[in-house]
């Protein structure tokens, strides 16, 4: 596994590595500047797997990564579960009274937004937070400090001005593992994930879902996003327990491609459970 490499959207000493390195150890992480060069990479073959946010437990839906899973091939391959515990950075010799604004990607600005309102710091959106972190430490400002990990702190040596800011402390992100080929159905507990549309049409979306109770799957996520082939018409992410495969999701999805106008199937994974 040390010569797999692992795309994700970011700079060294970001979340989305950190996720990377305790699913894959000793795996080689590649980092790319944006979503959609995560995708290409792993679509080209220039990396084996990418791995990419898609909720956290504060902030909601990473909303690019579902619009990006609409438009490409690859399949989700697994899951993985990260608790992220942000701090406050700035250069060494810094005071929390010197700041004045914080630098961080607009998640996690937004899961920090209780903090920064009480410590009066304006929220600046970068597209990365350990570049957030990289940049100050090679350009630092006056009065502007990150909002990045603690790894980070440690990569780029800035001083750890306060840390677990976080508004709640139960604070995780969820990521999905993309790959070409989808993942071979294994031991354990599975997910399906999907996306539809359903006829419009009274009772459309009611008489979609039905068919999930009606063949006993449980469902533990679903989302609307709106279509941007069809002003004011939505696509329906959904995630289901179980695999493609077993008698009672395969019977689900039958059923839901008979009454919907449009259907993909994501992939089927391993739930993540315990740590792994």
């Amino acid at each position: 596994m040390g010569n797999m490499r692992i795309a994700y959207q970011g700079t060294e000493g970001a979340y989305s590595e950190e996720a990377l390195l305790k699913a894959f150890p000793g795996a080689t992480p590649v980092g790319f500047p944006t979503f959609h060069q995560v995708f290409e990479a792993v679509e080209t073959g220039e990396a084996e797997k990418g791995v990419v946010p898609v909720e956290n437990t504060t902030a909601g839906s990473i909303n690019q990564t579902y619009d990006l899973l609409l438009e490409s091939d690859l399949h989700v391959v697994g899951e993985i579960v990260h608790r992220v515990e942000h701090c406050l950075l700035a250069p060494k010799g810094a005071e929390l009274k010197d700041l004045k604004a914080v630098k961080s990607h607009p998640q996690a600005l937004a899961q920090c937004d209780g903090f920064l309102a009480r410590m009066r710091l304006t929220p600046i959106p970068v597209f990365d937070t350990a570049g957030a972190a990289r940049a100050l430490a090679e350009r630092p400002e006056p009065g502007v400090g990150a909002i990045a990990s603690r790894r980070a702190a440690e990569l780029y040596g800035l001083q750890v001005l306060a840390e677990n800011i976080e508004d709640y402390p139960h604070n995780y992100t969820r990521f999905f593992i993309i790959a070409r080929e989808e993942a071979k159905r294994g031991e354990g507990p599975h997910k399906t994930s999907i996306v539809f549309a359903v006829r419009h049409r009274p009772g459309g979306l009611l008489e979609a879902l039905s068919v999930f109770a009606e063949a006993g799957v449980n469902l533990t996520k679903l989302e609307s996003r709106p279509r941007r082939d069809k002003p004011f018409s939505y696509l329906f992410y959904l995630d289901l327990e179980g695999h493609l495969e077993d008698p009672e999701p395969a019977q689900a999805l039958l059923g839901l491609l008979r009454r919907a106008a449009f259907l993909k199937v994501l992939g089927s994974y391993p739930a993540y459970r315990n740590g792994t």
